[in-house]
């Protein structure tokens, strides 16, 4: 099976700024006791603009993962497929 990803992208307020990283954090601990790698980032230019991203080795791992998070994903239905190149 292919990995599979989902993403969301969030925009923090000055002032929520380290109660969102406190979260992630908590968020990446959860996701890693799911078997998932759990990825934040901020864009350079604009501080607060935040993209998460989780993935596990195959559909089914992330799907569980998400529907049993304790802070869920806004839109945890899209989740993408990695594409063989070959």
């Amino acid at each position: 099976m292919p990995r599979a990803l989902a993403m969301q992208r969030t925009i923090v307020p000055a002032p929520e700024r380290k109660r969102h990283l406190e979260r992630a954090r908590m968020r990446r601990g959860y996701y890693q006791h799911a078997n998932c790698r759990y990825w934040v980032f901020e864009e350079a230019g604009l501080p607060g603009a935040f993209i998460e991203f989780v993935e596990a080795s195959d559909r089914d791992t992330l799907d569980s993962a998400l529907e049993n998070a304790p802070d869920r994903l806004l839109d945890p239905a899209r989740v993408y497929e990695e594409v063989e190149l070959s």
